[in-house]
């Protein structure tokens, strides 16, 4: 077998981000300044024990930051993009976007 002359679009994927939740976390953080854990949470349908281990991948990556804090008397926990989460998020969409180009028209069997 030769070798290929370009790279297949999945070498580009990043291992930490290219997983259901941290990508949901991602996502929802690219889209908002913040979010509370509570409703990122609620919006993947994860518990609170997973999320929480999937947001300790992330801010160990530098990819969110976490905020704690008080709303009134409750305990609220914030989530952020860093800087690097959102580019890594950008660089994570263009390498699917790739993959996906690389199979557009083709019919799939169901």
């Amino acid at each position: 077998m030769s070798s290929p002359t370009e790279r297949h679009p999945t070498a580009g994927l990043d291992e930490t981000v290219h997983q259901r939740v941290r990508l949901g976390i991602l996502a929802i953080l690219s889209e908002a300044d913040k979010a509370t854990f509570s409703y990122i949470s609620e919006a993947l349908d994860v518990t609170n024990g997973n999320l929480s281990a999937h947001v300790t991948v992330l801010a160990s990556a530098g990819l969110v930051s976490v905020d704690k804090g008080f709303v009134g008397n409750r305990p609220r926990t914030w989530l952020r993009a860093t800087a690097k989460g959102r580019a890594t998020f950008r660089a994570e969409m263009a390498a699917l976007s790739k993959l996906v180009a690389r199979f557009q028209g083709t019919s799939q069997a169901p």
